[in-house]
């Protein structure tokens, strides 16, 4: 694996992101950054469903698009909204929930993501007509100190 690159965000609010090969190695280091941005956020206490939230979202995209790299984002684009993402350059290969098969060992990571989000769901990017990747996202209640 490349050793990705962290940079925060230029604009905005503070905000992290990696580009990396998509394979599961990356899983880990997204799980990473999101612990890191969490604590230094001040939302240790979401840290873990955040961690849980983006690496669904980066395995998702390594094992169902053919996309060679992922760009993985931590963002909070409101003080109240944690925002993780991963982007592919699949914009065909959308989405879905699936029907639970509790005989399979995967298919259940939107199902979590669903469970554990406040909000989840992707951007087509690019042309309308032709879009050239898309950004899956899900956002958490940023919750500084327990308080709602």
């Amino acid at each position: 694996m490349t050793t990705p690159v962290v940079r925060p965000a230029a604009t905005g609010h503070p905000g992290y992101n990696i580009t990396a090969s998509a394979s599961p190695d990356v899983v880990e280091e997204a799980r990473r950054i999101t612990r890191q941005a969490m604590g230094a956020w001040g939302l240790d206490r979401q840290a873990e469903t955040a961690a849980l939230l983006i690496s669904e979202l980066a395995t998702n995209a390594i094992t169902h698009t053919p996309s060679p790299r992922i760009r993985i984002i931590v963002s909070r684009p409101t003080p109240t909204c944690v925002r993780l993402a991963v982007v592919d350059k699949a914009p065909r290969r959308l989405p879905h929930l699936r029907p639970a098969d509790t005989a399979a060992e995967s298919g259940r990571g939107l199902r979590l993501i669903a469970a554990f989000a406040d909000r989840w769901g992707y951007d087509l990017l690019g042309p309308t007509h032709s879009p050239s990747g898309k950004c899956c996202w899900a956002e958490l209640h940023a919750d500084a100190d327990g308080v709602q």
